[in-house]
């Protein structure tokens, strides 16, 4: 026992600092707006209608939980205190009261069908999808959550949102600093305010949940399933949650981070983020796979080579086939000198206009489409040195 009091005693000097570390912290952290509040009692702020019903139903039952507490521990109590044996009183002796046994079965039923009555209209606008302004598959990973924009305004944004490293170094040294500790990401998931945004959560390995409580979601996200949810977010700002399903040993550290910003906010956010993706594509330095640049190929063929040389690539009058072309068919750099200076005294024009890749990605496509089918592909890197 002595010995074991011993080692208690020295962890005491490191307990008494780390709590003495806590308790500084917890003194300089404030209410974080659309997040977690200060000795926190009550459901947060509601942002959506949907989470003002939801604190609406929580406090009518708490109210009735609270009536049948009193009522039932009340009544007890007075038959305890009154009914007692040093007062004198004697028990009575009497059978089951056919009254009482359908009072007890009646009143609980009545109450269970008036809460039930009471939630069913929010439950049923709870799974009500239909007709979202945006739809977002939120995708969760061990540890960290994808985001794909798949209908609406900004389709086809997707990106990765992970704890923020700041914060994770400062839990690895055990210094938590800032109202929003363990909640920041690197990349917020961006929403328009007054719009209904659909969210459609699936796993990509174990089972994780999609919960932010002032907009009024949570909804489990399960490999192999998709299960859906909505939020129509009335004010702007930032609004914050957590993966809320027990999924690993840094289960701590998957944040959820919505940042909702007016109509022209978003807009200009969609734009830089869409302007980011066509820069990351067509990034030179780059180097694609065949498939990828015959998919991206036969989109700047048919937006600049079909009319002339036909979507069959057959050609037509003065201008040459591309399907079977001896030229097409040999070495990538007399087709890219024609590419990018033209031929025929104008005939072919020059498309020194468009970028290394589209060029690279046209000329890949050309080279593996119809029967040509010659397997050789060009990168962008090429392009750029072909040019003068």
């Amino acid at each position: 026992m002595r010995s074991a009091w011993k080692r208690c005693a020295a962890w005491r000097p490191g307990l008494a600092a780390g709590l003495v570390l806590l308790a500084g912290w917890a003194q300089a952290v404030q209410d974080l707006p659309g997040g977690p509040a200060v000795r926190q009692l009550n459901l947060q702020p509601a942002a959506t209608r949907i989470a003002a019903e939801q604190y609406s139903l929580h406090t009518i039952v708490l109210l009735i939980c609270v009536v049948i507490f009193v009522g039932v521990f009340g009544v007890m109590f007075w038959s305890i205190l009154k009914h007692r044996k040093s007062l004198g009183h004697k028990a009575a002796n009497f059978h089951e009261s056919v009254t009482v046994e359908i009072a007890w079965t009646v009143v609980p039923f009545l109450i269970i069908i008036l809460m039930g009555a009471l939630a069913t209209r929010t439950v049923v606008a709870m799974k009500d999808t239909s007709n979202a302004d945006l739809t977002i598959k939120a995708t969760g990973y061990q540890w960290k959550w994808g985001y794909d924009y798949i209908n609406g305004e900004g389709q086809g944004i997707s990106f990765l949102s992970t704890l923020d490293t700041r914060q994770r170094q400062m839990s690895d040294a055990g210094k938590p600093e800032g109202d929003d500790y363990l909640l920041r990401v690197d990349n917020p998931l961006v929403v328009p305010v007054n719009r209904k945004v659909r969210i459609v959560t699936t796993a990509n390995d174990v089972i994780h949940a999609w919960g932010v409580p002032a907009l009024g979601v949570k909804q489990d996200a399960i490999p192999g399933f998709v299960r859906d949810t909505w939020f129509r977010a009335e004010r702007t700002g930032d609004f914050y949650g957590q993966c809320v399903e027990l999924c690993g040993k840094e289960h701590a550290y998957m944040p959820i981070h919505v940042k909702v910003l007016s109509t022209e906010a978003y807009a200009a956010w969609v734009l830089g983020k869409q302007r980011e993706i066509a820069a990351a594509a067509d990034d030179p330095a780059r180097t694609w796979t065949l498939d990828e640049l015959v998919a991206r190929g036969q989109q700047v063929y048919a937006a600049n080579c079909a009319v002339c040389h036909r979507p069959d690539g057959r050609g037509g009058g003065p201008i040459k086939p591309l399907d079977g072309s001896a030229i097409v068919r040999s070495d990538p750099a007399r087709q890219l000198d024609i590419v990018l200076h033209g031929a025929a005294n104008g005939a072919m024009p020059s498309w020194k206009a468009l970028t290394d890749t589209e060029i690279a990605a046209v000329v890949t496509f050309t080279k593996n489409a119809w029967s040509n089918q010659t397997g050789a592909l060009v990168q962008p890197a090429q392009v750029a040195q072909a040019r003068p």
